[in-house]
């Protein structure tokens, strides 16, 4: 080791709100620990989102159980300005040992010793464990299809900032998750023309019978659920905090103007073609929908709560003409679109981690965070441990029994029998 190396038993690698939740947890156990960052504090929240965006859970339920938001309604959908405030004042807080500005290029196991080496741009350190706490939004995906039009100007929805951002003209957006369909909806609003390709997807309720579908999810134990359902693992979910909190209705965006399409298919030069699949995508996400609708009201009978009833909940607008007869070809010259933003998702990079610890396919293989290499910890991914696991509250408990964990280990490394007392 030389003078520059830093010994640690627990290193952090990563100041999201995963990184800030695995911090409190071990620092209550007593856990000496640090934690590295490359940019600030809950960065990507800052820069790595548009201007607009705001959580997509009310203020009462994504948070952790320690600290409220300060000012604001807990009904209200925090905006993500202030949402990492809330994470850099929580790290003051519980005095979190965070490092802002180093990046981690490499880890590797240590031969004949015990702990692992680790390659910063601060220098050496030296630690008995290693928390990946990046979480899932490391790299923008954007599709092989893509247009190979110089053209077109194509971002990723990461990219992505306001509709003034864009060259004039109209726009395509792919992809119709919570991203998508906010930026579609934004750009709509702002005077452009706007078309949606629409894929399988989950639509709740934003509320049904005066309580929020997160208040829902709670009270029937889908968060808690410990593994998806087979088919639904990739599967995304349109819902919005957006001015105030909406259901996320298809038939109403083409109401208002939004062009919609199927998922999209390919790209021949300035050709798109999409899959005859739209009323078949919406009519799923219907079905979601209305599941939810059907359970909430089957527990309210069950338990006897007096909620009042939202019969108009179950009423849908007719279907557009684009579900009626779907858009199969699209000429982008001729119909205006001058940019396309991909709201197609992220994949991981654990490309400075090198351990043992992944299968085939580069994917970390653990149990509840817990990996295959002993002393490396995943955190932030989602089903970590159940279908919250991505949301805020939901990583501050998958921090905790991570925590546990390593205190445990901690505990039998440390054990020395009587001839050694």
């Amino acid at each position: 080791m030389t003078e520059k190396t830093t010994v640690i038993d627990t290193l952090v690698i990563g100041a999201g709100q995963a990184g800030v939740a695995m911090s409190e947890h071990l620092g209550r156990l007593d856990i000496p620990h640090l934690v590295l960052e490359k940019n600030r504090i809950a960065e990507a929240w800052r820069s790595g989102r548009w201007d607009s965006l705001v959580a997509n859970g009310p203020a009462w339920h994504d948070r952790f159980p320690g600290m409220t938001f300060p000012d604001c309604d807990p009904d209200s959908f925090v905006a993500k300005e202030q949402v990492a405030d809330y994470f850099v004042a929580y790290a003051g807080k519980i005095n979190a040992p965070i490092r802002t500005g180093v990046e981690v290029m490499r880890v590797e196991r240590n031969l004949n010793r015990s702990g692992f080496t680790v390659e910063t741009s601060a220098g050496v350190i030296e630690a008995q464990r290693i928390v990946a706490a990046t979480g899932p939004f490391q790299r923008p995906v954007i599709p092989a299809i893509a247009a190979k039009n110089q053209r077109i100007h194509q971002i990723h929805s990461a990219e992505y900032h306001h509709p003034g951002h864009l060259p004039p003209g109209g726009v395509l957006v792919v992809g119709a998750g919570s991203s998508g369909v906010q930026i579609a909806d934004e750009l709509q609003r702002a005077g452009r023309d706007v078309w949606l390709s629409v894929g399988p997807h989950d639509r709740p309720p934003r509320s049904y019978r005066n309580r929020d579908f997160c208040w829902w999810l709670g009270v029937l134990g889908l968060w808690d659920a410990a593994a998806s359902q087979p088919g639904k693992e990739h599967v995304t979910i349109a819902v919005s905090g957006a001015r105030g909190g909406h259901t996320v209705d298809f038939r109403q965006l083409a109401q208002q103007g939004v062009k919609l399409a199927g998922l999209t298919k390919s790209f021949d030069g300035d050709v798109v073609t999409f899959q005859p699949d739209l009323a078949q995508n919406i009519a799923r996400g219907d079905e979601n929908y209305l599941s939810l609708l059907d359970a909430a009201d089957a527990w309210i009978a069950r338990n006897g709560v007096d909620l009042p009833e939202e019969p108009a909940a179950r009423h849908f607008l007719p279907d557009p003409e684009s579900v009626v007869h779907p858009l199969l070809e699209l000429n982008l010259s001729q119909a205006g679109i001058t940019s396309i933003i991909w709201a197609t998702g992220y994949a991981t990079d654990y490309s400075w981690l090198r351990v043992n610890a992944f299968d085939a396919q580069n994917k970390p293989q653990h149990h509840r965070g817990v990996s295959t290499e002993p002393g490396v910890y995943f955190l932030g991914l989602p089903w970590l441990s159940r279908r919250g696991s991505t949301f805020i509250w939901g990583v501050w408990h998958d921090a905790k029994f991570i925590a546990d964990q390593i205190a445990i280990q901690r505990q039998y490394q440390q054990y020395k029998d009587a001839s050694q007392r």
